[in-house]
């Protein structure tokens, strides 16, 4: 199997709107995820760099489990250099690391325009692998065409 790597994003946590639980204690280990779960509305912005370069706006509908994986579920656009717009939902989960604020993401995306000149996204899903480090409320993923 082969893999091309068609951009990499960085996004900055812009916002967060909660359902009764506080994000922050819960991610920095300081209270346990309640039984029923939690979700967090987590709005998100950064670069994209890469075959595609602009910049993407979404929010992940994060849930939390009580044995603390995360589900995620971002919905956004890509907003690119020339001014076309490619719609970006993304499906995966977040796995924290024992050692810190560190969360492993992997998901899978799917990319859609009709922009003539970025068409191609249409034609596949995309894989992202990286991480998010919530102490500096920063989001890396590396994302691949197979």
């Amino acid at each position: 199997m082969s893999y091309e790597k068609i951009f990499e994003y960085d996004l900055d946590i812009t916002g967060v709107t909660d359902y009764g639980a506080d994000m922050e204690p819960i991610f920095t280990g300081r209270q346990r995820v309640p039984l029923q779960g939690a979700q967090f509305d987590v709005t998100l912005a950064g670069p994209v760099k890469g075959r595609l370069n602009g910049v993407m706006r979404g929010i992940d509908y994060l849930r939390v489990r009580p044995d603390g994986r995360r589900a995620l579920e971002l919905r956004g656009m890509i907003e690119t250099d020339d001014g076309s717009r490619i719609a970006f939902s993304a499906e995966g989960v977040g796995s924290p690391r024992d050692d810190g604020p560190i969360i492993d993401l992997a998901v899978k995306i799917d990319l859609l325009t009709a922009a003539v000149p970025h068409s191609w996204v249409n034609a596949k899903s995309a894989w992202g692998i990286g991480y998010a480090d919530l102490a500096a409320n920063k989001i890396h993923v590396d994302v691949y065409l197979h």
